[in-house]
């Protein structure tokens, strides 16, 4: 709690130990009016000085004028009773003013816990940047004064202030306040990093590949800081209707007052100013809109600050209310639903190798296809090389021979060895073996066959891996009412086929080019429903216009690339697709809080107004109208900032 907070808290408590004492001090007329103004000004100097300063500026309708009005309404007609002869009702408006401000420090304490949770991670912005003198010196450089190129020296416990690379040292790092995920990360000379991380163990010395202003830190912190400023529609809404409800209702609190009054004077009647001018503040208290003004936009603030605590960061609240109507889901392939690493998934041994090599036919010929790899540094030939595992000496391996767009020939052990595809295997006239079973019409993915001493000896299977939580995640998005789920994809379709069957993903569109995949998110866009909408969801470094043509663009393992925060909508910033169904699960709760505290709030207002127009319902029921609809609102709304992360 602030000292604002404490502030307020201590004139509630003083405010109403004041009222509660004068209840049994046997005191009448305008003594008695002039120890209730003490707890009222207490408790209410400031939201007068508010309205008055209002209506100086032009901006008279607003709840602050409401409760003045009200109250001092009130007061003055407890003055007007006392002076004829009847006794003056003071504590009521006392208390309206007392539980407005109740609900005001309420409302204040979640906005402040909401504001604290987006800004956790504003404790990612570096204070400063070591940079090392020719002494060896150490000094502290605001980090925005620091050159690309320069080496920089991050100490264990401190921030890294500015993207670069390692060029001294290796260490963990601390990612929890980008990613949401306490998994340290370690790291070594070579590597690239991020500003925001934290250095955990080892020092480093690293050279700066960024400004700080162009770093991932500072744009992250633009994203955030900026989010307050793209409102969602329902926003928008409650901002229009509070600027016409509230005039409304001040008036036909006034003509509540003057019209029965009149009308009764000119039928003959008396004209019972005092029972219609209590109508008349009874009506202005209940009106007052609080609930709606601020239990929704703190119902996307605390949605907001909820999803940032799980490194899923969202541009603004319009984002976070089309996230919750999506329908249709298209995913990039590698990277994002899978790891965009080769491994060897499967080995195929040939009868005549099993027969001869035993029960560890298929260890034999991983072994052999690695060794004769083992002078190779394409990526295929380095998954031989990690599915193998074992130490290769050199000295097995000789007479190596690579054939370009073939593979490789070499002697192993004194061993013929051939490794490669299809056609190196023609080349060698080995071709009729593989046209009765070939692995990759059935499974996709790269083939590497291999043959030994001029016999074929069977073939080593080469995928992209699906990640373990993609297939989760295609479920959860179901489960959230997620309609269609498609994966578009460069990749041969054998292979994207496989991805899409294990992942039962509902379409798969493959062998597109960059441009294609613009124009296959266009298809989707003109086939779906005016108000479905459609996410496309990549790893943010080669899907920036699909990105930006989809009704939101969510960028997946962004962290650290420009790409995808400059041109999603929403960003994840790892690489883990659960986080994806995490977000829009915290959309659609958002929403469905922001349209319950609507309903609840209108329908209350309404019941309430009706009644104290007609007389039935007091001062106190408008207490409860005003205030206790307010304090419900914003206590459901804080429900947005409880996130359970077991998706993530």
């Amino acid at each position: 709690m602030t000292k604002k907070q404490k502030k307020v808290l201590y004139r509630i408590i003083i405010a109403a130990a004041l009222m509660t004492a004068l209840q049994f001090v046997p005191v009448q007329g305008y003594v008695r009016f002039a120890l209730y103004l003490i707890p009222y000004l207490v408790i209410g100097y400031d939201i007068l000085r508010k309205a008055v300063l209002g209506i100086a500026h032009g901006e008279v309708f607003d709840e602050n004028f409401l409760m003045a009005v009200a109250t001092v309404g009130a007061m003055l007609l407890g003055v007007y009773n006392e002076a004829n002869g009847m006794e003056g009702e003071f504590a009521e408006g006392v208390a309206v003013m007392l539980f407005y401000q109740i609900g005001e420090l309420f409302q204040a304490v979640a906005v402040g816990k909401s504001r604290r949770n987006i800004s956790a991670l504003m404790d990612i912005r570096p204070d400063y940047a070591n940079v090392e003198d020719e002494n060896g010196r150490l000094t502290q450089m605001d980090p925005e004064d620091v050159a690309v190129g320069t080496v920089i020296v991050v100490q264990p416990g401190e921030k890294i202030p500015i993207d670069g690379v390692i060029v001294e040292g290796s260490s963990t790092l601390n990612t929890s306040a980008l990613t949401g995920e306490s998994l340290p990360r370690d790291t070594s000379a070579g590597e690239e990093v991020i500003s925001g991380c934290v250095n955990l163990s080892g020092l480093l010395r690293i050279r700066t590949t960024k400004e700080f202003g162009e770093s991932t830190v500072s744009k992250i912190l633009d994203l955030v800081e900026n989010s307050s400023m793209k409102k969602a529609r329902t926003e928008n809404f409650i901002t229009k209707f509070a600027r016409y409800y509230t005039p409304a209702v001040c008036y036909s609190a006034l003509a509540l007052a003057v019209i029965p009054s009149v009308v009764n004077l000119l039928m003959g009647n008396p004209a019972n100013w005092n029972t219609w001018v209590i109508r008349a503040l009874t009506f202005l208290v209940i009106s007052c809109p609080c609930a709606l003004v601020i239990s929704i936009p703190l119902s996307f603030f605390g949605g907001i600050g909820g999803a940032s605590s799980c490194g899923i960061l969202v541009k603004g609240s319009n984002y976070l209310e089309a996230l919750a109507r999506t329908k249709y889901v298209v995913f990039d392939k590698t990277g994002t639903l899978t790891k965009g690493v080769f491994q060897v998934t499967e080995v195929h041994v040939d009868e005549e190798f099993t027969a001869l090599e035993g029960e560890k036919a298929q260890e034999v010929l991983l072994e052999l296809a690695a060794c004769a790899e083992s002078y190779s540094v394409h990526p295929i030939s380095k998954s031989l090389r990690e599915a193998y595992g074992g130490e290769i000496k050199p000295s097995r391996t000789a007479e190596v021979e690579e054939i370009g767009g073939h593979g490789v020939i070499a002697a192993v052990d004194g061993k013929k060895v051939a490794a490669g595809n299809a056609r190196l295997m023609e080349k060698l006239g080995l071709g009729d073996v593989l046209r009765s079973n070939s692995p990759e019409q059935k499974n996709g993915g790269t083939v590497v066959h291999v043959a030994v001493d001029g016999k074929y000896a069977g073939c080593i299977l080469i995928s992209d891996v699906v990640k373990p939580q993609s297939a989760e995640a295609i479920a959860a998005l179901k489960a959230e009412g997620v309609k269609e789920t498609v994966m578009l994809t460069g990749d041969s379709n054998a292979a994207a086929q496989r991805v899409a069957k294990e992942l039962k993903l509902d379409q798969v569109k493959s062998e597109l080019l960059p441009g294609d995949k613009v124009n296959a998110v266009e298809e989707l866009l003109a086939a779906k429903a005016p108000k479905e909408v459609l996410a496309f969801v990549g790893d943010g470094i080669n899907d920036a216009p699909v990105l930006s043509r989809a009704d939101i663009g969510v960028a997946m393992g962004a962290l650290g690339s420009d790409a995808a925060i400059e041109a999603a909508d929403i960003v994840l910033m790892d690489d883990n697709p659960m986080k994806l169904a995490l977000a829009v699960k915290i959309s659609r709760k958002c929403l469905r809080i922001v349209y319950e505290n609507i309903v609840f709030a209108l329908a209350v207002k309404a019941i309430c107004l009706a009644l104290g127009a007609v007389g039935i319902a007091n001062m106190w029921i408008a207490i409860f109208a005003d205030v206790g609809v307010m304090v419900l609102a914003v206590l459901n709304a804080i429900r947005c900032l409880q996130v359970k992360k077991g998706l993530a």
